[in-house]
């Protein structure tokens, strides 16, 4: 099937033009072709901006083992929505994916449940180095250095030393320093204050953790990514990157602070924890100038009961697949940054930072996973229509500015105003990390 989308305002890197994008199947085949060209869909997009689809590098959709809070099939329902085309869902799950074996059934329960495109990560535990050196069909492996569920926390230099000597993937960590976090909880005492998450996982917390990993990864020489910066402090270690040294913010540590525990409580517990709104400044501006490259969610849903419960038995984590391209456009609705970074920190630099092969960009060859936006449409933002099964989000009752309104994966419609095509399947994400990562495929030139 041809589909031809014509007289869009479409986002390459760097810069948007108003053209027409051709697709057959699957594959992206012309771009600028003439708007009388045959195809069994015309799709005239004008006012419309045209995207890549998303990749959200970080996320937890819970299957298997913790379902009543999210699954493959809800959470790919909720991706569609966002425009979000692609995930990448880490391995703490119920049993934990830290065998290729483990791996290799999440990728059959995702084959038949999910609606974008998937691939998942291995988890590193102090025991299974054969695993990490041999795994494949995956973007790379976890390490926890930080409170983790099972036996995914490894915080023993001598095992984090052979993970990164002896393993070729690249590596990725959630970066809070346990010694701190307990030593900062002993000091602090029993409290049911949710505000001290903040000062239990403090600034020191992360950047003793970043400083720690960034220290293995230069040594080793091993491309490392470091998850959800949630620190100011953590954006002068990541200036040195030396081509080995990639980094993510989430919008909750974007747009959140300890100014909103007052009116939000639980609902923006996270770990890492939110942090001061000059931290929310200090990524900002770390993203503008390239030291940080990739936003993503940290899609870590629980049910509104589970986070009611008294700190500290609430939980850590939110919901956001569905709202976080909606929660950058309205960024750009408000002039603060522009599509062409969102499309950069979103789309673009995800795929290389990961080497996913054939996603990221508009362009002749390319998957055609597609977006479609209304920079000019307004909609608030409400726990009841919601499509993440835990029902809730911490944006609730805010009026954003730009939103996804067609979703194609693969060069098939998966949502278009409202509705979504539950039968489609999305495809397994291609990998091939001999590309190098983000530094390796010009990365420089696109940073401002």
């Amino acid at each position: 099937m041809k589909t031809l989308i014509k007289n869009a305002n479409v986002v390459f890197p760097g810069e948007v033009q108003q053209t027409s994008v051709l697709f057959k199947g699957a594959k992206i085949v012309d771009i600028d072709v003439a708007s009388h060209i045959g195809a069994d869909e015309v799709v005239d997009a004008t006012g419309l901006h045209l995207l890549p689809g998303v990749i959200d590098d970080q996320v937890h959709f819970r299957e298997p083992g913790l379902t009543h809070k999210e699954d493959l099939a809800s959470a790919s329902r909720a991706c569609a929505k966002g425009g979000v085309t692609t995930f990448l869902e880490m391995p703490n799950t119920i049993p934990a994916a830290t065998t290729q074996e483990r791996l290799e059934e999440k990728l059959a329960l995702a084959s038949r449940k999910s609606i974008v495109n998937y691939g998942f990560y291995i988890g590193a535990t102090p025991e299974n180095l054969p695993e990490l050196v041999a795994a494949d069909r995956t973007p790379g492996i976890k390490i926890f250095l930080g409170s983790s569920t099972g036996d995914l926390l490894v915080d023993d230099q001598d095992a984090l030393e052979r993970i990164f000597a002896e393993t070729t993937l690249p590596i990725t960590a959630h970066c809070e320093d346990e010694a701190t976090i307990r030593k900062n909880a002993q000091q602090i005492g029993p409290s049911t204050n949710v505000a001290d998450h903040s000062r239990i996982r403090d600034v020191a917390a992360a950047v003793v953790a970043t400083r720690r990993a960034l220290d293995l990864a230069h040594r080793h020489d091993h491309r490392f990514h470091v998850l959800h910066v949630s620190t100011a402090a953590e954006v002068e270690l990541l200036a040195d990157h030396r081509r080995v040294i990639t980094a993510e913010a989430c919008p909750h540590h974007l747009l959140f602070n300890t100014d909103d525990y007052e009116r939000l409580g639980s609902r923006v517990q996270m770990n890492p924890s939110i942090k001061t709104a000059a931290d929310n400044e200090g990524l900002w501006q770390a993203l503008r100038e390239g030291t940080i490259q990739v936003i993503a969610t940290d899609h870590a849903p629980h049910t509104l009961e589970e986070k009611a419960e008294p700190y500290p038995s609430s939980p850590s984590g939110l919901p956001a697949v569905e709202n976080s391209l909606a929660l950058m456009l309205d960024q750009v609705h408000h002039g603060r940054i522009t599509i062409e970074q969102v499309v950069r920190w979103m789309c673009d630099a995800p795929a290389r930072v990961w080497d996913i092969v054939d996603k990221g960009r508009i362009s002749v060859g390319y998957d055609a996973d597609l977006i479609l936006v209304d920079l000019e449409r307004s909609e608030e933002v409400r726990d009841e229509t919601q499509w993440a099964k835990c029902g809730w989000t911490p944006w609730h009752g805010e009026t954003l500015t730009g939103w996804c309104v067609r979703t194609w994966v693969m060069g098939r419609t998966v949502f278009n105003q409202g509705m979504v095509d539950q039968t489609s399947r999305g495809e397994e994400a291609r990998f091939d990390h001999a590309r190098g990562g983000y530094w390796a495929t010009s990365g420089e030139s696109q940073r401002n």
